[in-house]
């Protein structure tokens, strides 16, 4: 990959808070700074809108947009200003009777919004979305015991570990955030090694698992589902296929040096929102599995 190309997409293209994250990521970064552009989705609540989730632009608070504010909370670590403990007691407020989240709350600007959100039953608790935010919460737990010691986060992990025991086959997205949060707790709940091993079972060795509902080619692949290495989730896949899966994430970085997703956004700036936060996501992982600049493009 050209990490210099990168730098360039994102200086060009991509939203503050992701140049920010880009910054942490490369060793050039600005932790306070990266801070306060997470702030800036913030409302007085506690929770986060505003667009947080590119194709949920609406200014309320939806659990969609939890699940980026405890990823950028992750990548900045313990004490971050003051956000995480307010963001825990606003999904415990909204938090359904049965422990799980709704997968959107009512939306009240739906211009440049997603159907998927705008149409979800607020009174339901989603799979889906509880299993996505409680993973990233959990992955800024292992840092940060403010989020740890939270009681919600307790709550929505009992109700999602009970429903994926009871869930026979997930679909591709709920199975993708569903190993997510095993692989997160696997060490701290016994329940959940079962679950990923049965789970993980239902992974072809190549990865690409269609999404229902998607566009053409839209898919789950190995690193979209386990984008960490040396985790438990990385022990049940094929090391090679695995390689090969990095190969083609590298092969997708475009001329203009960012990368893109497979998915149909629903505004243009949703769209170009979504190029800069995937090549966050592309340039972590494939550091993380110590791929380094290469050529130029």
């Amino acid at each position: 990959m050209d990490l210099t190309a990168a730098t360039a997409f994102l200086a060009g293209h991509a939203r503050q808070l992701d140049r920010l994250r880009f910054g942490l990521l490369t060793g050039t970064g600005d932790r306070t700074a990266t801070l306060a552009a997470l702030a800036g989705y913030r409302n007085p609540d506690g929770g986060f809108g505003w667009g947080l989730e590119p194709d949920l632009r609406s200014p309320e608070s939806q659990p969609g947009a939890a699940l980026h504010a405890f990823e950028v909370l992750a990548e900045t670590g313990p004490g971050a200003a003051g956000l995480a403990g307010p963001l825990c007691d606003w999904l415990a407020s909204v938090t359904l009777p049965d422990g799980g989240l709704p997968f959107a709350l009512p939306v009240t600007v739906p211009a440049g919004t997603s159907h998927w959100w705008t149409d979800a039953d607020p009174t339901a608790s989603s799979l889906q979305i509880s299993t996505a935010v409680a993973a990233q919460a959990h992955r800024a737990a292992r840092l940060d015991p403010v989020v740890a010691g939270q009681p919600w986060l307790e709550r929505v992990t009992d109700f999602v570990l009970a429903t994926i025991a009871a869930t026979e086959r997930p679909q591709a997205l709920e199975l993708r955030f569903s190993l997510g949060l095993l692989d997160a707790v696997h060490d701290t709940r016994p329940e959940a090694a079962v679950q990923l091993e049965r789970l993980g079972a239902l992974v072809p060795p190549d990865g690409g698992i269609p999404v229902e509902g998607g566009i053409e080619g839209e898919a789950m692949h190995l690193l979209d589902l386990s984008p960490e290495p040396d985790r438990p989730l990385r022990a049940l896949l094929d090391p090679d296929a695995v390689e090969t899966d990095l190969d083609r994430l590298e092969s997708l970085q475009q001329g203009d040096g960012g990368w893109v997703v497979d998915f149909a956004s629903s505004s243009p700036a949703g769209a170009l929102e979504w190029r800069g936060y995937q090549t966050v996501w592309a340039v972590r992982t494939l550091l993380a599995h110590g791929r380094r600049q290469g050529a130029s493009l």
